[in-house]
């Protein structure tokens, strides 16, 4: 009879240090990290109230205690189902809350619009609204019914902001390769000409249940961040637009406005950094050539520089 060869065994020090080694390379902060920079982080569809929430939530917390964002905007759906604010949103991010960490939450298709009434969420009881940190300027937007109210509300204070960053953030996203629901096109055409026309840098999204990046349209960079509860695996078409795209777990996005850069780094239920990178602010985005100003020609009339017709005889 062979007799089985056992292998030495490994003190439970060992272990331990190898388990803690492993946990610190899995929470790789790859962002600047500087004392005067605006630090922010990113979620959507995230109210479930289930196991996974509760571990993306907690990954999210252990990252504050090395990155440590001020606030978090969050990209709509955020309490699914029953309104139990308690079980869907103060305790999975209990440690953020304790640690006076702000939300600022847009509204999804999934939520009650009696959500923009709890304080939690800093809406002011409105459906869209703006706010400011150092130079950058955040728009929140109710992308489940765009009226021309709401598109003048966004033209003006666009207009008025001054701020060298304009960030946007909605539900329905406007490019997106997911096979489930796709880009919204018809807000496309309402949104993304004066996101062009006012500068907008970055627009931020969710509705789709993973995590996705596309190629800069027009010069703006977009962003979908659905996974913070729910997630579709599979569901993303590795086609163009796509850049970067993750439907394999849950994740959030950690961000950082240093001057005249915007870091980003997006992470996993585990911890693992599944996208990260820098965008550059622009004076000006390249497709605004396409956008009419305000001194455009009307309808049916001749572009500046056309020659005169010759005078009736």
């Amino acid at each position: 009879m062979t007799r089985a060869h056992r292998l030495p065994a490994v003190p439970a020090a060992i272990l331990l240090a190898c388990c803690l080694a492993a946990m610190a390379a899995a929470q790789e902060l790859t962002l600047p990290n500087q004392p005067d920079s605006v630090k922010f982080a990113v979620i959507g569809d995230m109210g479930t109230g289930d196991k996974p929430q509760f571990d993306t939530a907690n990954e999210l917390a252990a990252y504050h205690e090395k990155f440590p964002f001020a606030f978090v905007v969050a990209v709509g759906d955020n309490i699914y189902g029953s309104q139990d604010m308690s079980k869907k949103f103060e305790l999975p991010y209990k440690a953020l809350l304790d640690q006076k960490v702000e939300f600022y939450a847009a509204l999804g298709n999934h939520d009650d619009q009696n959500e923009r009434m709890y304080k939690p969420f800093n809406m002011g009881g409105k459906k869209y609204f703006t706010f400011k940190k150092n130079n950058v300027r955040f728009f929140a937007l109710d992308s489940n019914y765009m009226d021309q109210a709401q598109l003048d509300w966004l033209e003006k204070e666009l207009a008025a902001s001054g701020s060298d960053w304009k960030i946007a953030f909605f539900h329905h996203p406007l490019y997106s390769t997911g096979g489930t629901h796709g880009p919204s096109l018809d807000l496309r055409k309402q949104l993304e000409p004066l996101f062009i026309k006012y500068d907008v840098s970055v627009v931020l999204a969710g509705h789709e249940h993973f995590y996705e990046r596309l190629k800069p349209q027009n010069g703006i960079a977009y962003f979908i961040s659905g996974a913070g509860g729910q997630l579709r695996p599979g569901d993303i078409h590795q086609t163009d637009p796509m850049a970067v795209g993750y439907d394999q777990d849950r994740s959030f996005m950690l961000m950082e406005v240093a001057g005249k850069q915007l870091y980003f780094q997006a992470v996993s239920r585990s911890g693992k950094t599944i996208d990260k990178g820098t965008i550059a602010q622009l004076d000006t985005h390249p497709g605004k050539d396409v956008v009419a100003s305000p001194g455009a020609p009307k309808k049916n009339q001749p572009p500046a520089g056309t020659p005169a017709p010759p005078p009736a005889k």
